[in-house]
């Protein structure tokens, strides 16, 4: 009988960067929701604490395969010049659930998670949308501006963080892309069609009275039920899209605690699930807040294409 290992797929990440694109990646996740997919039927992650830390569990099964990342989230990490979330992701067959590839699970998730964000704020954004403000100079800032730029016609772009010497390497790297890219302030937001936040904060990154009308404002950065990085008067304010409710009302602090501060209605939540449901986009001059705390069906959504060999 062959070994487990014989017929597992083995791919990195520069294998994974170089069969996925951040377009393909936008487009595989909306084209699962827009195939009945309910992210409220994704089996829950289990968080679990560890004394440096936090593993995350993740199972997902969708289409012809199941998958499950072992993510871990080490906070002292990035002092010591490592990636603070780490991962692997193992996909099996659906049916026989059988080993079938090994991906690297960090780059997935780097891939992945600014990926649902431009999967939603393709849908809720003005088309002409050209100015963002990205909060975070790490990994997932950088790949937010790539896949912002994916869905919509981005000229500027503004980087806020607590580092100006990192703030500063964060807009070296996208300089290239001949944008008007600089180190900002949470002045900038007032003059963002889209803002990102992508950090670590426990706190608010500015005011809400700084988002205009009709604004996009996408936070990635917590699972966490005491943590938040938008304040609760915008979240009162906007229409707040999530990726379902379950999940938004037991990890995303900055929903939990604007309900707890009555700013907001858990009835008022939009599913990112009826983005995709054939109904026309809610026409809106409020703000739109999306929040993500991340789940199983979207790194399976993406690793599939991997194996797909026509991806690329």
């Amino acid at each position: 009988m062959p070994g487990i290992f014989d017929s597992l797929r083995l791919l990195d990440g520069p294998a994974i960067a170089e069969r996925i694109t951040m377009r393909q990646a936008i487009v595989a996740l909306q084209q699962a929701l827009r195939d009945g997919f309910d992210p409220d039927d994704d089996p829950a992650r289990a968080i679990v604490d560890v004394r440096h830390g936090q593993l995350l569990l993740m199972p997902s099964d969708l289409g012809a395969y199941t998958g499950q990342k072992l993510a871990t989230v080490a906070p002292a990490n990035p002092a010591r010049g490592l990636e603070r979330i780490q991962a692997l992701y193992i996909v099996l067959d659906a049916e026989t659930l059988a080993p079938v590839a090994l991906l690297d699970g960090t780059e997935l998730t780097s891939l992945r998670t600014p990926a649902v964000s431009a999967a939603a704020v393709d849908v809720v954004a003005a088309p002409d949308a050209t100015s963002l403000v990205v909060f975070g100079t790490g990994p997932q800032g950088v790949r937010h501006v790539e896949a912002m730029r994916a869905i919509r016609p981005i000229e500027r772009v503004r980087f806020v963080g607590r580092d100006r010497a990192r703030a500063e390497q964060a807009v070296a790297t996208v300089t290239a892309n001949g944008l008007d890219v600089a180190v900002g302030s949470a002045a900038d937001v007032a003059d963002a069609d889209i803002v990102v936040c992508a950090t670590t904060a426990r706190e608010p990154l500015f005011d809400a009275a700084l988002v205009r009308d009709g604004a996009a404002v996408v936070a990635v950065g917590s699972h966490e039920r005491d943590a938040r990085e938008l304040p609760g008067e915008l979240l009162g304010r906007a229409r707040v899209i999530v990726e379902s409710q379950r999940v938004a009302l037991a990890e995303a602090g900055d929903v939990i605690l604007a309900i707890a501060e009555g700013h907001l209605s858990p009835d008022s939540l939009t599913p990112m699930a009826r983005l995709f449901g054939g109904d026309e986009p809610e026409a809106s001059a409020r703000p739109v807040v999306i929040k993500t705390c991340g789940m199983g069906w979207q790194d399976l959504a993406v690793a599939q294409l991997a194996l797909t060999p026509d991806a690329h």
